[in-house]
């Protein structure tokens, strides 16, 4: 029932910004038959080639359909320091099926050189919109508070609870959640809500603690002093890889850290110049790729 609430909380706000095909697909097998037609195909991004799930073994996120024309990724990511054993062998294979490759973090570069390919690294597709344009999916729904907000995946016995009630306990600050789960440490949870919720939440945090890439991600894009916990499923490599691409690996902490450290916060001076030749890059790798496909 709870992946139903979700996506059923998402529905509105992909039905209105998010344009599909009429056709809509459940198999490799319906997209070989009937592909949809573009001068451009795009695989992108976060997990799609995460071979621990079910996406990453399916060829249609490789784009092993469709007509001759040019087919390449955005900001994929594997989301593990290696592939799955036994996975290597069909992801190359797969691979072959694009003219251009980037990824989205620096393992997903090493994955492919020791597969034999090139590729480039990019930014998330969320940084190619500036803070004012995430601004217009701004609910305000806690605008006027002063609150630590959580973006927590683990189901039990989870770090981060303990470590916002530290935080909130010294800062003078309310605990509020955004989670697929109600939780119990937080003065108020938002479970199953859309993207505008998420990401007015974020921006009118005081601190976001998180074991998310997009948490992480949407902290940087609204100048958030923000902390990384990591997650005991081990899909750790893409927050990690992130945070040392902007020299923020200081951000990366144990249940154990002070509250000096809980307490400091982040001068994004040097984080946004980093991150603003990142974005002009990947715009201009994107640019290149959609000239490329008019040939």
């Amino acid at each position: 029932m709870g992946g139903w609430r979700r996506h059923r909380a998402l529905l509105p706000f992909y039905n209105q910004y998010v344009k599909t095909t009429p056709q809509k697909y459940t198999s490799i097998e319906q997209l070989r038959a009937n592909p949809p037609i573009a001068d451009l195909y795009i695989a992108g991004s976060d997990q799609i080639w995460n071979t621990t799930f079910q996406n990453g073994k399916d060829a249609a996120f490789y784009l092993d359909f469709g007509s001759p024309n040019r087919k390449i990724s955005y900001a994929a990511s594997f989301a593990t320091e290696s592939l799955e054993h036994g996975t290597e062998e069909f992801v190359k294979k797969n691979l072959c099926n694009l003219d251009a490759i980037s990824v989205r973090e620096s393992s997903g570069l090493r994955i492919l050189k020791e597969l034999g390919y090139d590729g480039e690294m990019v930014v998330d597709p969320v940084f190619l919109l500036s803070k004012e344009q995430w601004d217009q999916f701004d609910t305000e729904v806690a605008a006027n508070e002063r609150y630590i907000l959580t973006y927590d995946f683990e189901k039990k016995k989870s770090l981060i609870g303990h470590i916002a009630k530290r935080l909130a306990e010294a800062s003078g600050c309310k605990v509020y959640s955004v989670s697929p789960f109600k939780r119990g440490y937080a003065d108020k949870s938002f479970v199953d809500v859309g993207p505008d919720v998420f990401i007015s939440l974020i921006k009118h945090a005081q601190c976001v603690i998180c074991n998310s890439f997009h948490g992480t991600a949407f902290s940087m894009i609204y100048g958030k002093d923000f902390f990384v916990l990591n997650r005991k499923d081990g899909l750790n490599v893409r927050m990690r890889d992130l945070l040392m691409r902007y020299n923020l690996g200081y951000r990366l902490i144990s249940e154990n850290a002070p509250n000096s450290q809980l307490l400091s916060g982040i001068d994004y001076g040097a984080v946004y110049l980093q991150l603003e030749r990142d974005i002009e890059a990947s715009k201009q790798y994107l640019l290149n790729q959609i000239e490329l496909a008019k040939r």
